[in-house]
């Protein structure tokens, strides 16, 4: 497991990121301390899109904003 300082973590998070996502875990550390870990998510935890996509659909079915009108609702927002 390799160990990187928090500036190197925060400068080249997105190439850590496709690392970690390869299956590589990572230590961060503070002055030589390690306070982190970056680590893959398990296989059983992550969801196709398309998936989450359908449930939020079927989640909101009969779900309406009555007697709410979305145009009153933007138009409040910006008072």
């Amino acid at each position: 497991m390799r160990t990187v300082g928090s500036y190197e973590a925060k400068t080249h998070l997105p190439r850590l990121l496709d690392e970690v996502q390869r299956g590589e875990a990572l230590i961060i550390s503070k002055h030589g301390v390690p306070v982190a870990m970056l680590v893959p998510v398990p296989e059983g935890r992550r969801r196709d899109p398309g998936q989450v996509i359908g449930a939020l659909r079927e989640f909101r079915k009969g779900i309406t904003l009555r007697p709410l009108v979305l145009r009153d609702l933007i138009e409040e927002g910006r008072r």
